[in-house]
């Protein structure tokens, strides 16, 4: 007599642990990437909504890898999108780094001992009469900087903005003729909007103080995050030879959120200014 074989039921498949907690803290981490992101866009006085969208594209970024990741496990087409798509990341990510090392270099290195023939001030925020904290910043290296050669012509540029009650140009002055440099030697420009122009509109006046942009030698005082993209712009202005004179911002997450800023600046600046 034949035994009959047991029937065994079959044994359900059990995802793993790890299996189910991946796709849960990856989720966790969008929204608690994407909250960080919304407060610091939000929270204005923070000053920093640039990385607050940076966060957001961060997320963005990170939810479409999940997606691709999926549709690659199944099919050919999705594989290749895949592909594309990390391909164009690396193609903007590479760039933008070996941009960023230039702005930090930049940034943190030392007037040389070279004297300059002139100095140009570039303007910044201004609440209501007085400097905004980058600004103050530029204008204390400004009075370090005017301490050690205090012959040379210096250009104030800056006009004005919105929620500003004078000019950047004239809120430089002011300051600095309350702390003793002579009025004399200080030339305002008030008209410019920005970095480019800041350097289109002090060239004439450089030259009315005879200073040749092309071949004399200018220091150009403004933020740390902010001199490789101003020696940019002057460079594509007609200065032949600048100087650095990099000011420091008292708070490290300002510090951060702008030079991750001027990488992308520079590059507008680079291709548009």
């Amino acid at each position: 007599m034949r035994r009959q074989r047991a029937k065994h039921a079959p044994v359900p498949e059990v995802a793993s642990y790890r299996g189910r907690r991946l796709p849960g803290a990856m989720t966790a981490a969008a929204a608690v990437l994407v909250f960080v992101g919304l407060v610091l866009i939000l929270v204005r006085p923070l000053g920093m909504r640039f990385s607050g969208f940076l966060l957001l594209g961060l997320t963005a970024l990170l939810v479409l890898e999940r997606q691709l990741n999926r549709w690659a496990r199944w099919s050919r087409r999705g594989w290749w999108c895949r592909l594309g798509f990390r391909a164009a990341v690396a193609l903007v990510l590479i760039p933008l780094i070996l941009i960023e090392g230039v702005v930090i270099a930049e940034g943190h290195q030392e007037p040389s001992g070279q004297e300059p023939d002139a100095v140009i001030v570039l303007g910044a925020g201004v609440n209501g009469r007085s400097p905004s904290l980058s600004l103050q910043t530029r204008l204390d290296a400004a009075l370090v900087y005017l301490e050690a050669y205090p012959e040379i012509p210096v250009v104030l540029t800056g006009g004005q903005g919105y929620g500003e009650e004078i000019t950047e140009a004239q809120c430089m002055y002011d300051y600095l003729t309350e702390r003793g440099v002579d009025a004399r030697r200080l030339i305002l420009e008030e008209n410019a909007t920005n970095t480019a122009e800041n350097f289109d509109f002090s060239r004439e006046l450089l030259r009315q103080a005879g200073i040749d942009p092309v071949m004399d030698t200018v220091a150009v005082v403004t933020n740390d995050f902010h001199i490789a993209r101003a020696r940019l712009l002057a460079a594509k202005k007609g200065y032949g030879f600048t100087v650095g004179v990099p000011a420091e911002l008292p708070w490290l997450h300002l510090e951060v959120n702008y030079y991750l800023r001027e990488a992308f600046a520079v590059v507008k600046s680079a291709l548009f200014d």
